[in-house]
């Protein structure tokens, strides 16, 4: 459960540190007082979105933590991205919201990033916002609230297997069907290409080949000058005189003297090392000079491949590599359109299969649903008469469509609000109450199969009052037994049913507006219980019913 709310910098939310208790915890205050920003602020620490506005006028940034107890190291999210809770079942959630924009998250500690901090908030607190109920005028998000409730996910990752197979099958034939016309068309571009390419007889590597010895060829005269001078310098003329015939004049002159000492005889085997290198080099530049065939031939032959090549680069690719897998790319498409027919004619029997395999997996998926969903119209009609809507019915209706991702169902929430009247879907005939209601039915329903620990509801009473104000909180309670509820309201109903009241006061120092979250015992509450009712005039009459109102709940609670 979330055990302390710490806030800094978060609009008008200097500091506070709001420390919640197991059961029912309920926050009142005056409108704009900021019960929204505890909202805004726990949304943030669960890796919601989140804008520089939210940041305090004057403040560099914002910061909010939150910390949970009671937090199994199996919780789903934790391993993945490598977090566990302390060994007393602690978790951490911090984010810093910079007004350069950027967030800095951790998670006892350990830096992670906005997505990660999502995934692993989402399994620890769930909020459900004042406008959540109107999710449930979108009939597309009825599917998917009836496969969280019946745990579809084997059946449904068994039929969207399938699925994705005959949507594959389907593809191929598809890329694989043109008109003869386009087909005749597309051939002989291929054809043209291929062509092009295969007589060009291309070679990997060959391009740096080719410009090295085109590079060669451009300056022969010079490279055989140079090669000329350095052989005249080591070997010298037909009568020598060169560096080789010097340095063996050198070797000779020592060897007389080399035995008489050894720096001696060091000195005249550096010196026939010298000359042995010498006269290598000299015989490896004659060899290049005899080698080397300078022809403006092959030049011309040279400069007509490479611009040969440059032309196809420009068509095929950037590289000779890269042009010889586009001719494979060339020839395989070729292939498979000469054997188009032969190849279409097995992908039909193939796909025929998938459809079938595809059909069975979706009617697989569907009785599994149509058993889930009997089983919540059951809760859901449990949970609306313990809510005061004893007399509407709800139903959830099902028509078959074409296989799409989803399933091949159609599934639509109906209700009828009054007796004799027919079910109809709940986006035509449900008031902004009921679908309050409704929604609170669901999510409490939903919860009871959830691993999360803690339930905020911002302003679910909404559109409601009297008598259904009551029954809401008492439902409420009822959730609290088994989850920690955090609720935002306006109704005394639900503020006296909590376990622990919070006030949320707005104040101004210095110019500034500031608000604070008080915890409030139970004067403070009557007196909250007395304003919410009656407005700023808390006449002795209010204060007494408020304790009545105290005295009533805690008598449920007690009985629960």
């Amino acid at each position: 459960m979330l055990e302390v709310l710490h806030i800094e910098n978060i609009a008008v939310i200097e500091e506070a540190d709001i420390q919640f208790r197991p059961g029912f915890n309920a926050l009142t205050g005056e409108t704009g007082a900021g019960k929204s920003i505890v909202i805004d602020a726990m949304g943030a620490v669960l890796g919601g979105r989140t804008s520089r506005e939210l940041i305090r006028t004057g403040a560099d940034k914002a910061f909010v933590s939150a910390s949970f107890s009671g937090v199994a190291p199996e919780l789903p999210g934790l391993a993945e991205n490598g977090v566990a809770p302390e060994e007393d079942g602690t978790l951490l959630l911090q984010r810093e919201i910079g007004g350069d924009g950027k967030n800095v998250c951790r998670i006892n500690g350990r830096p992670i990033t906005v997505a990660q901090l999502r995934r692993i908030g989402g399994e620890l607190l769930n909020i459900h916002g004042q406008h959540d109920g109107q999710q449930l005028l979108d009939e597309e998000q009825h599917g998917a609230y009836l496969d969280r409730f019946g745990r579809t996910e084997t059946a449904l990752a068994a039929y969207q297997s399938e699925y994705q197979t005959m949507e594959s099958l389907r593809t191929k034939m598809c890329s694989l069907q043109m008109d003869e016309a386009e087909k005749a068309r597309r051939v002989d571009s291929l054809r043209f290409q291929i062509d092009e390419l295969e007589r060009a007889e291309l070679v990997p590597g060959e391009e740096e080949e080719l410009t090295a010895r085109r590079s060669l060829l451009r300056n022969g005269e010079k490279y055989l000058s140079a090669l000329s001078g350095a052989d005249y310098a080591l070997s010298g003329g037909d009568e020598g005189g060169g560096a080789v015939s010097q340095l063996r004049e050198a070797e000779d002159a020592l060897s007389a003297i080399r035995t008489l000492s050894d720096d001696l005889g060091d000195l005249y085997k550096r010196l026939e090392d010298l000359r042995c290198e010498a006269y290598d080099l000299a015989e490896t530049i004659r060899d290049r000079r005899t080698e080397f065939d300078f022809s403006p031939a092959e030049l011309d032959a040279v400069e007509s491949r490479a611009d040969q090549l440059y032309r196809l680069k420009k068509k095929y690719g950037a590289t000779v590599e890269e042009c010889l897998s586009y001719l494979d790319k060339c020839r395989a498409e070729l292939d498979a359109i000469e054997t188009a027919d032969d190849t279409l004619v097995r992908l039909e029997q193939k796909l025929k299969k998938a459809e079938k395999a595809a059909l069975s997996a979706g009617a697989a998926l569907t009785k599994v649903r149509k058993a889930a969903a009997k089983a919540l119209e059951s809760r859901i009609q449990t949970e609306l008469r313990e809510l005061d809507m004893g007399k509407v019915r709800f139903s959830i209706a099902f028509e078959s469509k074409e296989p799409s991702p989803d399933g091949c169902d159609v599934i639509r929430f109906l209700m009828s609000a009054n007796a004799g009247e027919d079910l109809r879907p709940i986006a035509k005939i449900a008031s902004g109450g009921e679908l309050a209601r409704i929604m609170l039915a669901l999510k409490n329903v939903l919860a009871e199969q959830e691993s999360i620990g803690t339930l905020v509801f911002d302003e679910v009473d909404t559109g409601v009052s009297g008598r259904a104000a009551q029954k809401v909180a008492e439902k409420l309670a009822q959730v609290s037994r088994r989850k920690q509820v955090l609720c935002v309201t306006h109704l005394p109903q639900l503020a006296a049913m909590a376990d622990t009241h919070f006030s949320v006061e707005k104040g101004e120092r210095k110019g500034r507006t500031y608000t604070e979250v008080v915890r409030l015992d139970r004067e403070r509450r009557k007196a909250e219980l007395a304003r919410i009712t009656g407005g700023t005039k808390v006449t002795d009459a209010l204060l007494e019913s408020a304790g009545e109102l105290l005295d009533g709940a805690e008598a449920y609670r007690r009985g629960l």
